[in-house]
């Protein structure tokens, strides 16, 4: 599997975030369109990311933003359904290019009737932090951060 940065626009990324809205409305009932801008993670210190398999179709997506200083959201972490390994990959890079990237955290929202995200996001060192921006006040929304600085640069 490969993972690698695309402009959020391309046909194939569109495709993924469009399943992605479907499935989320399914869960949620809220298609998380309006949480999301593509202009968001085009510029300086943004990714957005697709996941191929081996023989070039694409399996997942996700990104990051700039939230705040050392402080990068994830956002649009989608893998298609029954594929194995795409969202820890995609998420995967996408830890280490914010690192690249100079943050020091993750942070994400995922709506807590979503228990496949969340367990997901435990399973991979996310702990959950209290509500931040629009999120603060909402119950049916929990955050989640992670420290992307390794011990052995911090003791360096």
């Amino acid at each position: 599997m490969r993972v690698e940065p695309v402009h959020p626009s391309d046909p194939t990324a569109l495709q993924l975030l469009d399943q992605l809205s479907d499935t989320l409305a399914g869960i949620t009932g809220d298609s998380g369109r309006s949480s999301f801008d593509p202009s968001d993670v085009e510029g300086a210190g943004a990714t957005f990311v697709l996941a191929y398999d081996a023989q070039g179709n694409a399996l997942g997506c996700g990104a990051y933003r700039p939230l705040q200083k050392g402080v990068a959201e994830l956002k649009r972490m989608f893998a298609i359904p029954a594929s194995k390994g795409v969202g820890s990959a995609v998420l995967n890079d996408l830890e280490r290019r914010a690192e690249a990237d100079g943050y020091r955290e993750l942070w994400l929202e995922t709506r807590l009737v979503n228990s496949r995200a969340v367990q997901f996001y435990e399973r991979n060192g996310y702990r959950r932090i209290p509500n931040f921006g629009k999120y603060v006040g909402r119950p049916e929304a929990v955050c989640f951060a992670k420290t992307l600085i390794r011990e052995s640069v911090m003791t360096a």
